[in-house]
């Protein structure tokens, strides 16, 4: 045997000494036993004792378990596989599984003494070597020298050494048998098949050679597996690259970045061009070596490919092949090794587990609280995946907690510890009964990493309390005339313990004054009464209750029990009336009183505190505990609702209550609160009266309405304004407007009767209305009237409207001009004589027209018509002259003093009188020919439904009705107009006022 074979040999074993050694006990056992197989008895094997103790597996599940009474460790359902074993990855090593076990003296009641062990898992031929294909495919040059060597790619197998690849063959067809055959090197342990060339090779008389290799393991019974290799006899190339080095060692920290160089490969070719030119590659690579490393072709430099972890592999191992680019390229490989070093990337880990009888559940652990100090309540295992300092852990318990941490074995190595968590006080139930313990593990790397775990100990009770009632003193007040098993008082005692040791049991100790009336409930403390009481027989009793534990011994309490006797709610409360009734005045406040009653309950106590209630509750009223005092939640509108009628309802505060009812009638009396409406006509109408109306006839029949009652709604009319000549009477009781006297022609036109009409209420509520009366034969032009009446809606109401306004002006110029006429008759009649002939001349010459003569203006007056047989002709039988025109000044004025305010609120529209007319228009509409910028509108007479936004200008929106209280004479407008204001330059219709802007209502 080679003496590095011998020198490993001796070397696992030692390492095999010094890992029993270390870890205690150590046993074997082959992989893939049958379950309950036996792998050794820490009773008999150890000296350990086999009676009067408790032994419990805490680590090595789910392959192994242990006999609680002997100790013996056992395989399980689940088989030990070797390669799939964490630890076992390294076939150089032996693979071991750990194993803890606990023993717990369950006769002295001590803490558990820990045993640690390690179970060599031993290999079985159980894996057949793997090629890394079915075909292997090889190139040697035609000019190869004979007995040149050519490596072939390794079969693998996943078992130990001996279980391992363990020789190659090679079977070859006649034409090859002659020219290769195989010689099988061994390097560091492992078997390397090599191709060699025994002759003579001639590309062209054949290019390939397909032989076949066998991989052997070294089981018993052997396994083994085959693959094709194909060789390819490639063109001469002289010289094969060489590696400086035959092999090649480096180291990397683990989490290197991807793309750090690791180490450089070199060879060298003394060939030129081509054959000279080499390329590296990573051979007999096998995971995870191709995913964590790459190499340049070119420069042979070795890159970090993927995440290295030292905890996952710590060694790298693999041949880099330098081949040439020659036609028939030569090659030759090197052994290259990386070591993984450590970082301090993993922080230290903390395991709590149960140890002996303490179980865990869910990261809970139960210890009794007579339990001695030092008792150990978790097993504590910290370990840290990193090597040398960066494995080197101190652990902590935090916090003022009554535990400390106790190391549970010698053995123990830098990375992994183990401690037993105990007790350092007494714990106490009562007084807390649960701990949070957090044990904190911290590392020696730099920077240090930490972790924490934590334990939740629940302290389990001992019978160590007895009961306690509280109160001591019960004192309960009880109805008389009670049923039979009613309830008195829950009488309720607790113990601080739990479980049975707090479950209680409740008796009486009865005197003999109490015996037979009351019981009570074992279970509950309960006391019920077994026979009726009678509060005049006896108003007070008194005894003992006693509350036991159902603990071993077991502790009792003791409390007194009060019972004081009431009267019971017999009657029902009462009112003093069968029924009440109360008037109360409408637009009384909310919240006003509108009457008070009373009721009376024979009763004591909360019997006899009645509550008083409005049925149905609709919000209308309510009423005043107490007092009795009825107060209403609206205020009243009788024209809405003259009456309530509800009921009260008294409950008194019994148990069950009492409750009595009455019927109570609220009658509203009426105030003056509204205001006439008037119905008929519109303001915005009119009506024709003819000239030849005789007196005492009925123009028209003012209507209107007040929805108060009694004297508020008696209504009384007269005329405000807008009568100057007396024409006309209007009925105070019904409304009507009668004509008083006949009629003249200064009469004719448009008359506006300003219409009050009040109410008899105190104090009185009035409505103004405009009557339009047109005093003509014919109504020719209805537009004209109606622009007649649109402008006496934008005229105040102390202005009066009321026939010709120029009447006696034209009179007074008729009677001035017939004086001129005669005074200058005769110098008329020579100057006619003398020059008759040259004026006719002068109109034959002319037709009758003359340009550039100012056409003059009419009066707008009504033409005279025939009055007694007078008057159709001027005097002297002159007609009368024409009216004087307008001049520019005086037609400007009129039209500025027309103009309406249009900012009021809505917009109105504006009201425009054409300056023509149409033949056949009534020649009282001349009178009142207007230049306002109003737009012409056309309304119908009498016709209510014209254009509501064109019709009333001083109406009220709702009844066309002005409204204002007793004592108030000025005329009012409604808001929408009052912002309007008409001016006139003629006397007859003077500015006094404007029409004011306010709210037609009583305040």
């Amino acid at each position: 045997m080679d003496l590095p074979v011998v020198l490993f040999l001796l070397l696992g074993l030692l390492l095999d000494l010094l890992s029993g050694a270390v870890g205690g006990i150590l046993y074997r056992v082959h992989e893939e036993q049958p379950p309950s197989t036996l792998i050794g008895s820490l009773a008999a094997d150890q000296g350990l004792p086999d009676t009067g103790h408790l032994y419990k597996l805490e680590v090595g599940t789910p392959y192994l378990r242990v006999d609680g009474k002997t100790g013996d460790i056992f395989t399980t359902e689940i088989p030990i596989d070797r390669e799939t074993l964490k630890d076992c990855r390294n076939k150089g090593k032996p693979c071991f599984l750990e194993f803890e076990v606990s023993v717990t003296d369950l006769i002295q009641n001590q803490s558990p003494r820990l045993i640690e062990g390690r179970i060599e898992v031993q290999d079985i031929n159980d894996n057949t070597p793997q090629f890394p294909s079915p075909v292997l495919t090889l190139s040697v040059p035609e000019n190869t020298h004979v007995g040149a060597l050519f490596s072939i790619p390794l079969a693998t197998d996943k078992d130990t050494e001996r279980n391992g690849v363990a020789d190659y063959t090679l079977t070859a067809g006649p034409e090859a048998v002659a020219l290769f055959g195989l010689q099988v090197a061994e390097d560091r342990g492992e078997k390397l098949p090599q191709l060699i060339v025994l002759g003579s090779l001639d590309r062209e008389r054949k290019d390939s050679y397909d032989l076949t290799i066998k991989a052997v393991d070294g089981g018993n019974p052997p396994r083994y597996s085959s693959a094709l290799l194909r060789v390819v006899i490639a063109d001469a190339n002289d010289n094969a690259p060489q590696f400086e080095k035959s092999s090649y060692e480096a180291e990397v920290a683990e989490n290197s970045p991807i793309g750090h160089s690791v180490l450089q490969v070199k060879a060298n070719d003394s060939d030129l061009g081509p054959n000279g030119e080499i390329e590296y590659t990573l051979h007999q690579a096998v995971d995870p070596v191709p995913k964590l490393l790459r190499i340049d072709r070119s420069s042979g430099i070795i890159y970090v490919k993927g995440s290295l972890d030292r905890e996952e592999i710590n060694n790298l191992k693999f041949y880099v092949v330098a081949r040439d680019k020659g036609p028939s390229p030569k090659s030759s490989k090197t052994y290259v090794s990386i070591d993984v070093t450590d970082q301090n990337d993993n922080a230290p880990a903390v395991e709590i587990r149960g140890i002996g009888l303490v179980t865990h559940s869910d990261g809970v652990a139960n210890i009794s609280e007579d339990m001695p100090v030092g008792t150990a309540v978790a097993l504590v295992q910290v370990s840290d995946k990193d090597e040398g300092e960066n494995a080197v852990v101190t652990c902590v318990v935090a916090g003022d907690v009554p535990f400390q941490l106790r190391p549970a074995s010698d053995s123990s190595v830098d990375n992994k510890r183990k401690y037993f968590l105990q007790t350092t006080t007494p714990l106490d139930y009562e007084r807390v009964r649960e701990y949070r313990v957090e044990i904190v593990a911290v590392d020696s790397g730099n920077p240090a990493l930490s972790s924490t775990n934590s334990l939740k100990v629940q302290v389990t009770d001992t019978n160590d309390n007895s009961p306690i009632f509280s109160p001591t003193l019960f004192e309960v007040e009880f109805a008389e005339e009670n049923q039979p098993g009613e309830k008195v008082v829950d009488v309720v005692a607790s113990d601080a313990d739990s479980g049975t040791n707090a479950e209680l049991v409740y008796s009486i100790i009865a005197d003999s004054s109490t015996r037979g009336l009351f019981e009570i409930d074992p279970n509950s403390g309960e006391v019920r009464a077994r026979s009726p009481l009678d509060r005049e027989h006896k108003e007070r009793y008194e005894f003992r209750v006693t509350a036991a534990d159902k603990g071993v011994p077991s502790h009792r309490g003791t409390a007194t029990v009060v019972i004081k006797v009431l009267d019971r709610n017999d009657n029902d409360p009462k009112f003093m009336l069968s029924g009440y009734s109360f008037s109360v005045l409408e637009n009384m406040p909310p919240l006003s009183p509108v009457g008070m009653v009373t009721v009376q309950d024979m009763d004591e106590g909360e019997n006899a505190q009645v509550q008083l209630s409005v049925e149905p509750d609709v919000g209308k009223f309510v009423i005043q505990n107490g007092t009795g005092t009825i107060l209403s939640s609206i205020s009243f509108d009788r024209e809405k609702e003259s009456s309530y009628t509800f009921r009260l309802k008294a409950v008194d505060g019994g148990d069950p209550p009492r409750s009595s009812y009455v019927g109570v009638t609220i009658n509203v009396l009426d105030e003056n609160d509204n205001a006439p409406v008037v119905t008929k006509p519109s303001n915005s109408s009119f009506i024709r009266l003819s000239p030849m109306a005789a007196p005492d006839s009925v123009v028209e029949v003012v209507k209107a309405e007040d929805i108060d009652s009694g004297s508020n709604a008696e209504l009384v009319y007269n005329i405000a304004g807008g009568n100057p000549h007396d024409l006309f009477y209007i009925s105070p009781s019904n409304g009507e407007i009668i004509l008083t006297k006949e009629l003249t022609r200064k009469h004719s036109g448009l008359h506006r009767l300003v219409i009050k009409v009040s109410d008899r209420g105190k104090p009185s509520r009035h409505a103004i209305a405009l009557v339009h009366i047109y005093v003509n034969e014919t109504i020719a032009n209805v537009s004209h009237v109606e622009a007649l009446v649109g402008h006496s809606l934008y005229t105040p109401l102390d202005m009066d409207i009321a026939g010709d306004p120029d009447y006696g002006l034209a009179a007074q110029r008729s009677n001035i001009v017939y004086g001129s006429l005669a005074g200058v008759a005769g110098v008329v009649t020579v100057i006619v004589v003398v020059v008759f002939i040259r004026h006719r001349l002068q109109r034959e010459a002319k037709s009758g027209y003359q340009a550039g003569k100012k056409e003059t203006k009419d009066l707008y007056a009504p033409k005279q018509g025939p009055k007694s047989g007078k008057g159709r002709k001027g005097k002297k039988g002159k007609p009368p002259k024409s009216p004087k025109p307008l001049g520019e000044d005086e037609e400007v004025s009129l039209q500025k003093s027309l103009k309406f305010n249009l900012d009021g609120v809505n917009d109105s529209p504006r009201i425009h009188l054409p300056l023509t007319y149409p033949p056949g228009s009534p020649d009282l509409g001349r009178h009142y020919r207007s230049n306002s910028p109003l737009p012409s509108i056309q309304l119908q007479a009498q016709s209510p439904s014209a254009s509501q936004k064109h019709q009333a200008v001083q109406e009220l929106p709702a009844a066309n009705t002005f409204v204002g209280t007793g004592g108030d004479d000025n005329s009012t407008g409604s808001d929408q107009y009052s912002d309007y204001s008409y001016k006139t330059n003629q006397p007859k219709y003077s500015t006094k006022t404007m029409l004011q802007r306010h709210q037609s209502a009583v305040m």
